[in-house]
């Protein structure tokens, strides 16, 4: 089976579309919440995402969005862009969103937003906060979101192994506990704007991440158009 991995869309439809157009066919698409938020798409992005039948978890900014959560641990430009989020969902929208789970399981994958820990707000994004994760893990591999950081972190044993992916970087899945970013599709923060993804393949037993360039001008002017913070609009050309 050939399964699209994506995450943090950010309600960026040019960068989901480049990713959906790149991956091309596959079996099942996966996606690791925070579908909504910061971007100046969330109606689209969810229609876009829900037609593809996809299937994932919620994130923090999924959860704020329907009032699940309140902001208050949100920075200034993050609480700006989810009020306007809010204000801009639909009923099917907000259905949508609310229907994800913090948690889903799926065959010998676990998915979630932030950690095995803490689905919705904890970073893994060392191999300490890594360990955590792999200790609570039930199933043999955990995919994960909300660093925006394409990584994987493997348990060997008496340490756990970090890898930093660039594009086109392969992983083999064996019988050691695995967790998967696959980065951010809507807005990548390791220094490359390209929207990110991954593909696994369950035959081949293995996940290789892929980086695709998007029309960042078109989603930096619908943000312009719609007030959203300048701050947000600018870190999209330097993927920070």
């Amino acid at each position: 089976m050939r399964v699209a991995l994506i995450s943090d869309v950010h309600a960026n439809l040019p960068a989901l579309e480049a990713v959906l157009e790149a991956l091309g066919t596959c079996d099942a698409l996966w996606h690791m919440g925070d579908v909504v938020g910061y971007g100046p798409h969330p109606v689209e992005v969810v229609e876009r995402l829900a037609a593809a039948g996809a299937v994932g978890v919620r994130g923090n900014h999924d959860a704020a969005a329907v009032g699940a959560i309140d902001t208050e641990w949100f920075n200034e430009d993050a609480r700006r862009a989810i009020e306007w989020t809010a204000g801009r969902l639909e009923p099917a929208t907000r259905h949508w969103l609310e229907a994800l789970p913090e948690t889903l399981r799926l065959g010998d994958f676990t998915l979630v937003h932030g950690s095995l820990r803490d689905p919705t707000w904890e970073y893994v994004v060392s191999a300490s906060s890594a360990r955590e994760s792999l200790a609570r893990l039930e199933t043999p591999y955990g995919l994960i979101g909300h660093s925006h950081l394409p990584c994987a972190f493997r348990d060997d044993g008496d340490r756990v192994i970090t890898l930093v992916a660039e594009d086109s970087t392969e992983i083999g899945l064996d019988e050691r506990r695995l967790l998967f970013n696959p980065g951010g599709v809507g807005q990548p923060r390791d220094g490359d704007p390209r929207a990110a993804g991954a593909i696994l393949d369950t035959e081949a037993a293995t996940v290789r991440w892929f980086r695709v360039p998007y029309p960042i001008e078109q989603t930096q002017a619908a943000m312009r158009e719609v007030g959203l913070p300048r701050r947000l609009i600018e870190r999209l050309s330097y993927g920070l």
